[in-house]
């Protein structure tokens, strides 16, 4: 008897404090569960918004001190509760509709909030309107919540420059141990998805920048189709690489932003051929990988013992998904860095005056921007120079016979003889790697250390997509899992990675997010 009433005792407090438990944390939430709460009446733009602000407030600025977001729009909540009238007066303008969305502090906004690449150089000179982009993700119903830090100048100044690190924003620290680099350039957007700081991110890519710190801090990043996702209004680096692309916790929350970021742009020379637009959602199937053909790339791995360990255990997840797995070489040739740097330079150096020309006010060139940098080398350059800038200056333009060949040698390397005639040879679907092995050190006297091997290059190279995502953890720190593929098979991509995450299961989450 005295059990049985202990039991009824112990139900009835075990029920009581059940009635008492903090609902769900909205934060963490996925966008078709935001969405769900929001049309159920359960949740506001305007109280989700409040909650990221609440988090980055408690860890960005106070608590472990991310440096992930530089700037907050101060119009955010302004803009949440416009939306929620929208929603009440039964307009819902789709998935975005009142989701918050951070942006990296390289894509124009025309509001209140500044766009300065992480360099006080841009402080006092404005763009003139919204980022392509950014007028996209407004007309889904986004809510644009702030910028985030990035590795100044997408980490195209310095040959020893560390990564996450800029003059205005600081030192973007990894939520898996402060210590360790983000990697980047788009480190505070990856970190603030990480740690739930917003609900997506986006960044930009030319070479590893969104997948590189999506890999490092355990989350899923895309860099699109080059041309996929207009450059207009994005500080530039490379006309012929450059791309904005999503990170976000789960592959159909990156898959919900591109929807709403990807569109065809007149005005961007990548563009012409994307005049269509996928139905992104509708490519994320559990059995994606039933019957595909994925390339083993081995030469991108082997930098780490614990890392291949993944690997091969993420090999099996795609056997067991249905997918016939093929030994591939895809090995780039002897000079394809050198040649892939000089076409950088060289279109960085004609790409950013065309963008400075854009803004209301100086800098208008890169001499004036290295000018900027000698005069303020203290703010600007306390830990490494502009090596990178004074080379750029030094070439001459997209008419260089030099630029052409390089140009036409990197391009072939990495297109057709590279991922094209793998892709065709092997008759594959995409190919695999790991994205690159955990993060390093930040370490200031030598800058970035990528020993640790990557598979960005031949697909940034080519302007193939390329997306990145949970593998596991090695003592702790993220590793993740790259698919890539020839030109436009975004979609494709994105339901393979759909289909490994969810048999994977690995969505991570760092300790000190909670």
């Amino acid at each position: 008897m005295l059990r049985s009433a202990c039991l009824v005792v112990c139900a009835s407090l075990l029920a009581a404090c059940a009635s008492f438990a903090p609902p769900p944390d909205p934060a963490w939430d996925d966008i078709a569960t935001l969405q769900a709460r929001m049309a159920a009446g359960a949740l506001s733009a305007t109280q989700l918004t409040e909650r990221f602000l609440a988090r980055i407030d408690a860890l960005d600025d106070r608590g472990p001190t991310l440096r992930a977001v530089v700037e907050i729009n101060p119009d955010a909540l302004a803009l949440a509760r416009e939306l929620d009238a929208e929603r009440a007066a039964g307009r819902v303008r789709g998935p975005l509709h009142g989701i918050p969305v951070l942006l990296k502090d390289n894509i124009d906004t025309g509001d209140r909030m500044l766009t300065t690449a992480g360099s006080f150089a841009l402080v006092d000179s404005r763009p003139a309107d919204d980022a392509f982009v950014v007028a996209r993700l407004r007309a889904a119903g986004a809510v644009i919540l702030g910028k985030t830090n990035l590795s100044e100048w997408a980490n195209f100044r310095s040959t020893r420059a560390t990564s996450g690190w800029s003059a205005r924003g600081g030192q973007t620290r990894n939520p898996y141990g402060r210590e360790r680099n983000p990697c980047g350039s788009s480190a505070g957007s990856a970190v603030a998805v990480a740690v739930a700081m917003t609900a997506v991110a986006v960044g930009t890519e030319t070479n590893g920048s969104i997948t590189c710190p999506a890999s490092a801090t355990g989350v899923v990043g895309m860099k699109p189709t080059v041309g996929l996702v207009s450059r207009d209004g994005i500080v530039p680096i490379s006309i012929s690489q450059d791309s904005a692309g999503p990170l976000a916790r789960s592959v159909a929350d990156a898959a919900a932003l591109l929807q709403a970021m990807a569109a065809w742009d007149a005005d961007d020379p990548a563009a012409a051929p994307v005049r269509r637009i996928p139905d992104f959602g509708a490519a994320l199937d559990a059995d994606a990988l039933t019957g595909a053909r994925i390339g083993i790339a081995r030469s991108m791995a082997g930098f780490d013992a614990a890392t291949d360990a993944l690997f091969e255990r993420a090999l099996g997840v795609l056997r067991a998904a249905g997918a016939t797995l093929v030994e591939v070489e895809l090995k780039m040739p002897a000079g394809f860095n050198d040649d892939a740097f000089t076409v950088l330079l060289h279109e960085f150096r004609a790409g950013i005056d065309a963008y400075l020309a854009t803004r209301d006010g100086p800098p208008r060139t890169l001499p004036q921007l290295i000018a900027f940098n000698r005069a303020h080398a203290a703010l600007e350059m306390p830990h490494f120079g502009q090596e990178i800038f004074l080379l750029a200056a030094a070439v001459g333009s997209l008419d260089d016979p030099a630029y052409r060949d390089a140009y036409a040698r990197s391009r072939r390397a990495a297109r057709a003889d590279g991922i094209d005639r793998t892709m065709r040879e092997h008759a594959l679907d995409a190919i695999v790697a790991p994205t690159m092995a955990p993060a390093w050190r930040t370490d200031y006297a030598r800058g970035d250390d990528y020993r640790g091997g990557g598979a960005s290059a031949p697909p940034a190279v080519a302007g193939y997509p390329h997306i990145t995502l949970p593998m596991g953890d090695v003592d702790g720190l993220p590793v993740g899992l790259s698919f890539f593929a020839g030109a436009y098979s975004d979609a494709r991509l994105l339901g393979f990675a759909y289909a490994y995450e969810q048999r994977a299961g690995l969505r991570m989450r760092p300790v000190l997010a909670e």
